[in-house]
């Protein structure tokens, strides 16, 4: 539905950025602030949030912290939601594509996700539980093209070994191939290689990466060799806190760390780093 405004007609969201004076300095691609870990003091990080001009993107993991993210972004013209289900975080679980469905056309819903494939700990020959994953994943693909809306991706693999971002990048270049879906959005907390990477940046989607990279330098050579204009920012808050608040509860305002130590890597200009990040979510998300 458009509404109307200057003569001009606006979506509900757009509508929702045109009457707000927030500004965006920063821009976290990927957090979980609608989470138990910020029960206590859920207000006084969203005020720090808008004290330091930081945006996000608030991500489900299931139906009911997907119904929480739309709750919580509809409330502040600086956060937005995602809906999905995770590949292992809830495994009873079914899919509900209807529920799904009504979430992911809220205006405030800018992706499906977090979805996606999950190899840590499996085995090789850990095949159902693989296929059962795939099947999951294949599900919010629908969704996705349904609606028409990015992916939040989420995927994981033992380390050394890179079969989860390989079935991935199968799936969606088969959902290309078939069904001429051509599918875009984020691979977050990227962990892959830079040829992985640019697997995905050819089939349109951007890589994000979190406050890991602020104390481990195995991500170095992907954030050097990437273009900046396909990367993100994130803090998949309360999770992997950057330095200096290592071993605190991470939140929205700490992906000023990441943004830091990427444009350190890189060698650019950290004010220009931050700028282009955050430029590059509202390209992807429509924001």
């Amino acid at each position: 539905m458009l509404w109307e405004a200057n003569g001009r007609f606006f979506s509900s969201l757009q509508l929702i950025i045109l009457n707000s004076s927030f500004m965006i300095h920063f821009f976290d691609a990927h957090s979980h602030i609608q989470m138990k870990e910020f029960d206590k003091d859920r207000d006084a990080v969203l005020s720090r949030m808008r004290d330091e001009g930081v945006g996000a993107i608030v991500v489900g993991v299931d139906l009911e912290s997907s119904r929480a993210a739309v709750v919580l972004a509809e409330k502040h013209d600086f956060l937005w939601a995602t809906v999905g289900l995770h590949p292992h975080d809830n495994l009873e679980e079914v899919f509900d594509a209807e529920a799904y469905r009504a979430l992911a056309r809220h205006p405030k819903t800018v992706a499906i996700g977090e979805c996606g494939l999950d190899y840590f700990k499996l085995q090789n020959s850990d095949f159902k539980l693989k296929e059962e994953q795939k099947k999951r994943f294949e599900e919010q693909l629908k969704l996705t093209a349904e609606v028409k809306k990015p992916l939040m991706l989420h995927i994981r693999d033992n380390p050394g070994q890179h079969g989860a971002y390989e079935d991935v990048l199968k799936i969606l270049n088969l959902q290309f191939e078939i069904l001429n879906l051509k599918l875009k959005g984020n691979v977050h907390f990227f962990a892959g290689t830079s040829d992985i990477a640019k697997q995905f940046f050819g089939l349109g989607f951007t890589i994000s990466f979190t406050g890991v990279i602020t104390f481990a330098s195995q991500y170095d050579t992907v954030i050097k060799d990437a273009p900046l204009q396909n990367i993100l920012s994130e803090t998949d808050c309360p999770f992997v806190a950057p330095v200096p608040h290592r071993g605190e509860r991470n939140e929205p305002v700490y992906v000023k760390e990441v943004v830091k130590r990427i444009a350190a890597i890189r060698g650019e200009n950290e004010a220009a780093v931050a700028t282009a990040l955050a430029q590059n979510a509202k390209r992807v998300f429509g924001l």
